[in-house]
């Protein structure tokens, strides 16, 4: 299986990911302590208690890293050459251990590349969405993609 070519790739094309995953305990604590944030809102069920939300928190950065990566068996597998940015990421609700995500993405622009003949930039925004379906992230990224290679065939349209 792989990604799309940046020629595959339609402005506008709305792509419902088919995977899905509940985030656990160990999925937030292990992230947490991984990326070295000490927060107590992650890892402190006790502080959690007396916040707004009354238990810990998802870190905010496991929930880009999960929503992001739905999309990669049907978008950008082996045709990515990298993350150019990511930026206006909003979470308009929280995620907590339990919540079941998928997520959604929608390709926003494109254009050549002006210093390389091999690949193009894609916008793509992604945004994932919790077990009731309340959005729970939304980012806009820039990915460097690759072009067709030189003789691979263009696959034939269904008819």
């Amino acid at each position: 299986m792989r990604g799309l070519y940046f020629e595959e790739f339609e402005i506008g094309a709305v792509y419902q990911h088919a995977f899905r995953r509940t985030v656990t305990d160990m999925d937030n604590v292990l992230f947490t302590s991984l990326t070295m944030n000490v927060a107590p809102i992650h890892l402190d069920a006790e502080y959690a208690k007396t916040t707004i939300h009354g238990r810990p928190l998802v870190n905010s950065l496991f929930t880009v890293a999960l929503i992001g990566a739905f999309h990669v068996p049907e978008l950008t597998m082996g045709t990515t050459l990298g993350n150019l940015g990511y930026e206006d990421i909003r979470f308009p609700a929280p995620v907590f251990a339990g919540d079941t995500l998928r997520g959604e993405t929608t390709i926003v622009g494109k254009r050549e590349s002006t210093s390389r003949d091999d690949s193009g930039i894609v916008w793509f925004e992604h945004r994932g969405y919790n077990q009731e379906d309340v959005l729970v992230m939304v980012c806009q990224r820039e990915g460097l993609m690759m072009m067709r290679p030189a003789g691979e065939a263009t696959p034939a349209s269904p008819t």
